[in-house]
């Protein structure tokens, strides 16, 4: 993984390459292709298509190039998306740094979106503590078919290749930042709603900036990920146990 801050203004950019595709360009593709999956495939085969193109989109881009390219873009997950062998050691390393991150920040952020969720929801006051038919499946599915897609494409191709076109301006909390941090978030809020067309869905815009904040200060997509799928379980549950949803 890229060692936090990285990616700064300052740094050598002759990596970039001409021949590179705007990252815009890039996410206007990509934003219409998976648009056309979501309304185009069948209900139960949605998801998983949305995730296979957004997994095969960071392939060609990324994913299918060299171990450098690969660690540069956050990409490695502990050197799982790497090829080669796998480091044992470093990939408990950076797996506990993912946990460590999101304990702590679900520890801040998870009550206070409670009470956001009660007063925006308007629900009923008792909640009923219920679990999906099948956790196991929802968990994985929130891992790999949503999370891990999502954040290979936004965190790792999408705001590391914005950062080395805009540069990265601000440090925040041990974190390199730059424009690039909100015109990915700002892209992924867009991208949400183009699937369903509910304007709810633009308040992934603020989730995006803190995946974002912890992909520049991990240096990686590992924690960004987990957390990702935590904030989606803990919002499936919160709407099971309000009657909000089966």
């Amino acid at each position: 993984m890229l060692r936090p801050g990285a990616m700064t203004s300052g740094v050598d950019t002759s990596h970039r390459g001409r021949t590179a595709p705007h990252p815009l360009l890039v996410a206007l593709g990509t934003t219409a292709l998976v648009t056309a999956l979501s309304y185009g495939l069948p209900l139960e085969h949605s998801a998983a298509g949305v995730g296979v193109a957004f997994l095969a989109v960071t392939y060609a881009l990324v994913l299918r190039r060299d171990e450098a390219t690969i660690r540069r873009y956050g990409l490695s997950l502990g050197g799982l998306l790497e090829p080669g062998r796998i480091d044992v050691r470093r990939l408990a390393r950076s797996a506990a740094v993912a946990f460590a991150y999101c304990l702590a920040i679900c520890a801040l952020v998870l009550p206070p979106f409670v009470v956001g969720f009660r007063l925006y929801w308007r629900v009923r006051p008792q909640f009923a503590f219920t679990l999906p038919d099948s956790f196991l499946d929802e968990v994985l599915g929130q891992l790999l078919v949503i999370a891990l897609p999502e954040e290979a494409f936004y965190r790792g191709y999408l705001q590391t290749a914005l950062d080395e076109r805009l540069g990265t301006r601000w440090k925040v909390l041990g974190a390199k930042l730059g424009p690039g941090l909100f015109v990915g978030a700002a892209i992924f809020a867009v991208g949400h709603l183009a699937t369903e067309l509910r304007p709810d869905r633009l308040a992934v815009f603020f989730p995006a900036l803190l995946f974002g904040w912890l992909r520049a200060r991990t240096g990686g997509i590992g924690a960004p990920l987990l957390l990702h799928a935590i904030f989606n379980l803990f919002a499936a549950l919160l709407a099971r146990g309000y009657g909000l949803s089966s």
